[in-house]
């Protein structure tokens, strides 16, 4: 019986040397990306889904960094030469939904639409926090003889949907984003809401969804977004560009661990099983085009979260958009330690909706996923290929803009294109002929296992 015993646990080794080489995940923490199931679409009143009431001031200070000269051509403008693809787009006949902190009334916004309220009973057009109001500005906002800033698509329209405030929280004690694992800010808004707000947006005719927000959590945290998976896929099956920050990295933050990999270079597909952060709804990268933040240098941002889901980066530092308190422009928030710049990925995200802004007002015979993959495409992707920080690398307005489309039926032309670099892809005949190694090679051991086990049953009878 010990030589079966022993038999048996080689042929157990052998099993599980071969399921190595096959592939599978080495650590518990291992994930796939997420499937989304096909079902309705999540949906609900326009208004807070419970009681809600003022937990600070409305309103957080902004300003002008010193020495700032705002005739001068901001230096996100510099890098992505945006002012250029107006000669071919600018956005006209384009809706581009900002669910975010809503966005203030501004001149330089004529096209500001109210879509509604889910943090308290405001119609959209109520900025609380000065965030959607400067995301709204580099979208869409219109230039002026004052100064060098313009929007991305100044010709687009803006939808104001007011889903989350740091001003705002359910009746009674507060509670932080601690204790809710699918918060997307600080004060309210959450996973739930956000989803019903992206069904909004569909259904009020956005064409581009922008969502300069995240839910970050471990992988072993159970984050449910379940409804906002189902969200962006409706928007996305309805033929709507959803855009998502990749989100922040900072200890005091929800995203507060970076996913590091060994290998920056190492390729999309194969990296998700070393995922230790999830960040939603950036992962849902089959529906989202998700964007990370570079420096005014155009390298990685250090603060950008990191993942398999990353497509494309725009500037995320130093940026300039319009006051949500005034009239004019700012550069600056102030904080514990007095003014500093405006950075993040919350920011990077409206420069690629703008320029999806342009691409659908130019080419409006694309799908959303010919939009995505043409953003894609035509970035300024890094000399060794497509990595987690970047992505498929900077996006490039002008680039996409008078990409060359197949005169049959005016969509990309895959085949004639210059196709982005990339990781060399396996020949599929030898990821086949390296299967059928393999699996002869498991039976082949196994046989010998089983030989083995009955020699030394034979030597013990005898």
């Amino acid at each position: 019986m010990r030589g079966i015993w022993r038999g048996a646990a080689l042929l157990v080794v052998v099993l599980l040397t071969v399921a190595a080489g096959l592939g599978m995940p080495s650590h518990a923490s291992a994930i796939t990306p997420p499937v989304v199931s096909p079902a309705p679409p999540p949906t609900g009143p326009v208004g807070p889904p419970i009681p809600t009431e003022p937990k600070a001031i409305c309103g957080v200070p902004t300003g002008v960094l010193p020495a700032t000269d705002f005739t001068k051509q901001p230096s996100a403008d510099a890098m992505l030469e945006y002012r250029s693809a107006w000669r071919f787009s600018r956005g006209a006949g384009q809706k581009v939904a900002v669910i975010d902190t809503g966005v203030n009334r501004h001149p330089r916004l004529p096209m500001l639409e109210p879509g509604g309220d889910y943090v308290s009973n405001s119609d959209g057009l109520q900025d609380c926090d000065a965030h959607g109001t400067l995301v709204a500005g580099i979208i869409a906002a219109s230039p002026s003889a004052d100064d060098s800033f313009a929007g991305v698509a100044p010709e687009a329209a803006i939808l104001s949907i007011r889903q989350n405030s740091g001003a705002y929280g359910p009746v009674g004690p507060s509670s932080g984003p601690d204790d809710d694992p699918n918060a997307v800010s600080t004060g309210f808004g959450d996973t739930r809401t956000l989803a019903v707000a992206i069904t909004r947006a569909v259904d009020l005719g956005a064409t581009v969804i922008n969502l300069s927000e995240v839910a970050c959590a471990p992988v072993s945290a159970g984050l449910d977004d379940v409804a906002l998976g189902h969200a962006v896929r409706y928007a996305f099956e309805r033929n709507v560009v959803v855009v998502a920050a990749a989100g922040n990295f900072n200890e005091q933050s929800m995203c507060n661990a970076q996913n590091t990999i060994a290998d920056p270079n190492q390729p999309l597909e194969t990296a998700w099983d070393t995922v230790g952060t999830i960040a939603s709804p950036a992962w849902f990268a089959d529906y989202v085009l998700t964007v990370g933040a570079v420096t005014t240098s155009a390298a990685p941002a250090d603060f950008s979260l990191h993942g398999p889901w990353v497509a494309v980066a725009a500037p995320g530092e130093r940026i300039t958009s319009l006051d949500a308190n005034g009239p004019g422009l700012i550069n600056a928030q102030l904080g514990r330690d007095g003014l500093t710049p405006i950075n993040g990925t919350s920011f990077a995200t409206p420069y690629v909706s703008g320029v999806v802004a342009l691409i659908r007002s130019r080419f409006p015979q694309l799908s959303a996923k010919e939009v995505m993959d043409l953003v894609k495409r035509t970035a300024r992707t890094p000399g060794d290929g497509p990595n987690l920080a970047t992505g498929f690398g900077v996006v490039d307005p002008v680039a996409a803009l008078t990409y060359r489309l197949s005169p049959a039926n005016g969509k990309p032309d895959i085949g004639t294109g210059t196709p982005i670099s990339g990781p060399p892809q396996p020949d599929p005949g030898n990821v086949r002929a390296r299967a059928i190694v393999l699996v002869v090679t498991a039976a082949s051991v196994a046989m010998m296992a089983a030989a083995l086990a009955l020699t030394a049953i034979r030597r013990r009878a005898r």
